[in-house]
């Protein structure tokens, strides 16, 4: 360790090095949702400013390492000081008029990585990077440095795509909207709204019971979110319980539930008896957090759907929704290290759980009843590619609506194809 004293809690230099500690981490393989982004008991805004510079980094890896290369003798070997680096020019491109203070306090951060032995060379590369920055932009070459994207992410775009993809590429390099779902069963949207216009907090309407709010804010400042009056889901993740048209009295599965914001819209929408299903004992905790917050109640079990002896007791379902494990291809704006930990070959893997979901859940659904198979991707193979092979194979199939919905403005990328058992 540096025998430097500890960095001010609420400096530039602190938010730095916890930001340059999570992206190594992403560097090295770990996901995100793995990540302690900061210790407990670090400053709000601190955290928020070190959240700001991982996720920045992160969503232009691509174009950060094409930025970089040029400056570096030899490839860096310190993946922490690789990652402040990257940090640093995100700041340094997005804060243009405070370039001093973030060479100077990256630098101070530096001091704290390898007993202080990148000091030099972190100053060196960010001086000479603001010396050369108009050559080193118009020198980047290929897509990931372009695009923000892998190459073999985009060819995949692109084929599917080849009008749409320029527009779907731009929204998952940008920053996501905050959406709300107000909780019909206590309250109407235009009751909320004013509650958010007496509270300072400015939304405009989207979907038929969604908000979204202009300015992302911390869920306390939202009024009555901890009484259950509302939840945050993106706007296109809310169409899964509309199209799915649940009703009072039936029996419905959640197959892969957590953190339980659609089996919640459902809750709120019908009176259902709901079964919610989730193999990961620390993501089902999350969905009976999700129901106490808003007083309802469901069947949590924590259970893979597609092992249906160890959970179904025999009664056939009227709804399910498979909300099937995915690329994410979709949320990519919220989950920006997923596009660089996503391997091509992953996706036959996603679309080989895919079809195991549907084959070992379709026995469950009485006769009339309705299965909604869900994704966050925008990848035909995870989609509507999926669904044609499972309707043509499955006897009594029949498809009623499909929706691909691309990332936009006001929602995410979501799949939808509701299937009907007709005998």
């Amino acid at each position: 360790m540096s025998s430097l004293p500890p960095l001010p809690p609420d400096s530039l230099a602190r938010a730095l090095l916890l930001a340059s500690q999570a992206v190594a981490a992403v560097i090295g393989g770990r996901s995100l949702a793995e990540v302690p982004l900061a210790p407990t008991g670090e400053l709000p805004a601190t955290r928020a400013s070190a959240q700001d510079l991982v996720y920045g980094a992160l969503r232009r890896y691509g174009h950060g390492n094409g930025l970089l290369a040029p400056l570096l003798a030899r490839p860096l070997t310190n993946c922490e000081i690789e990652a402040l680096l990257l940090c640093a020019l995100y700041r340094l491109e997005t804060r243009p008029d405070a370039a001093h203070t973030v060479v100077n306090q990256a630098v101070e951060a530096a001091g704290r990585i390898a007993r202080g032995a990148f000091r030099g060379l972190v100053n060196g590369v960010l001086r000479n990077y603001l010396r050369r920055q108009d050559e080193l932009n118009a020198g980047l070459q290929g897509d990931e440095a372009t695009h923000w994207h892998p190459a073999w992410w985009l060819a995949r775009l692109r084929r599917a795509y080849p009008d749409d993809w320029p527009g779907i590429v731009a929204a998952g390099n940008g920053l996501p909207p905050m959406s709300l779902r107000v909780n019909r069963r206590r309250l109407s949207r235009e009751e909320y709204l004013d509650r958010l216009a007496a509270a300072g907090i400015a939304a405009v309407p989207v979907g038929k019971v969604g908000l979204r709010l202009q300015q992302p804010q911390p869920v306390d400042a939202l009024p009555g979110f901890a009484d259950g009056l509302v939840s945050v889901q993106d706007a296109g993740a809310q169409r899964a319980a509309e199209l799915l048209d649940a009703s009072d009295g039936q029996r419905v599965l959640d197959a892969c539930a957590a953190p339980g914001g659609k089996a919640a819209h459902l809750l709120e929408l019908a009176a259902v008896a709901l079964t919610a299903l989730e193999m990961d004992a620390g993501r089902a905790r999350r969905i009976d957090d999700t129901l106490s917050r808003l007083g309802l109640q469901a069947t949590v079990r924590v259970a893979d759907c597609r092992k249906v002896d160890t959970w179904w007791d025999g009664r056939l379902f009227d709804r399910i929704l498979a909300d099937v494990p995915c690329s994410a291809s979709g949320v990519v704006r919220r989950h920006p290290d997923s596009k660089w930990l996503r391997r091509e070959k992953d996706i036959a893997g996603f679309a080989r759980t895919q079809r195991q979901i549907l084959g070992a859940l379709w026995p469950t659904l009485a006769p009339g009843g309705k299965l909604l198979y869900a994704t966050c991707s925008v990848f035909p193979e995870e989609n509507g590619q999926q669904v044609a092979a499972f309707a043509k194979n499955t006897s009594g199939a029949q498809l009623l609506a499909e929706e691909q919905l691309l990332p936009q403005g006001d929602h995410d990328g979501f799949y939808y194809a509701l299937l009907q058992k007709t005998r």
